[in-house]
């Protein structure tokens, strides 16, 4: 199984808008960082996790011509605002989507047209069938998925499990029952915004915290933001957690795991 980091940053993505700091200046192209999404290979079958606002490059990027499903961690614009662009991966059949209950509701009102009869398509309605996320392991085509709830802030979200990998963006806290879940994970890719603590989200040693509990080989850290270049997180994950394996990830990395 191949998972492909189709992106690391935060919200705001790096380069910020308008910013002017050594990070957003770097020359360095792991400093360039798209909102986070992570896409899923096995076999024949390709799941993304999160459509955010570049989704179309991102999908481009890494050559993505089929989908099988999309799963969503929340509805923040960061993870869903790429949602239309699916609409030329699911001409001929609708195309599953699945999250939480909150998260379902608050795409069907953003992407309300998509939904609506009689509403002009133009260009093409993106054709989807929103799925809650069941609370045990489901199957998608080869694909083993295990649901993880997660709290981002005050905010149930989900991070997902595929076979020895984990995901989980925008979580700041994790319950027992996960962490139960999470037990066996070998490679853990996990949010670490900052290395100042954050109230939605976990810092630097926050996440290699939760690698070191959890007993993982291997951690990526992801969604981070402009506050840090690659080669300093790197020197921090040295000193921090070197018995993880902790690294910063970065767009376009690639990494294998066992179903």
């Amino acid at each position: 199984m191949r998972l492909s980091f189709l992106g690391t940053g935060t919200s705001h993505g790096v380069p910020v808008i308008g910013c002017r700091c050594p990070v957003c200046l770097s020359s360095d192209p792991r400093d360039r960082r798209w909102r986070t999404s992570l896409l899923v290979v096995d076999g024949p079958t390709m799941i993304v996790v999160d459509t955010g606002p570049e989704f179309r490059l991102q999908a481009l990027a890494a050559g993505i011509d089929h989908l099988d499903a999309i799963l969503l961690t929340h509805a923040h614009a960061d993870h869903v605002h790429g949602l239309d662009d699916i609409r030329p991966l699911a001409w001929e059949k609708h195309l599953p989507v699945y999250g939480n209950a909150p998260t379902l509701a608050e795409v069907s009102e953003r992407f309300s047209y998509a939904f609506r009869e009689g509403v002009q398509a133009g260009g093409g309605k993106p054709r989807i069938e929103l799925r809650e996320a069941p609370a045990s392991t489901f199957s998608i085509g080869t694909i083993s998925v295990t649901p993880l709830p997660v709290l981002h802030g005050l905010l149930p979200i989900l991070g997902y499990r595929f076979g020895d990998f984990a995901w989980l963006p925008d979580c700041s806290d994790i319950p027992p029952a996960t962490m139960a879940k999470l037990g066996g994970t070998r490679v853990l890719a996990i949010d670490a915004l900052r290395d100042r603590p954050h109230p939605t989200h976990q810092s630097i040693a926050g996440a290699i915290d939760v690698a070191r509990a959890v007993g993982v080989q291997e951690t990526w850290l992801i969604h981070m933001t402009h506050d840090h270049p690659h080669a300093w997180i790197e020197e921090r994950c040295e000193t921090l957690g070197s018995d993880v394996g902790a690294r910063p990830a970065w767009d376009g990395l690639v990494v294998e795991a066992l179903p």
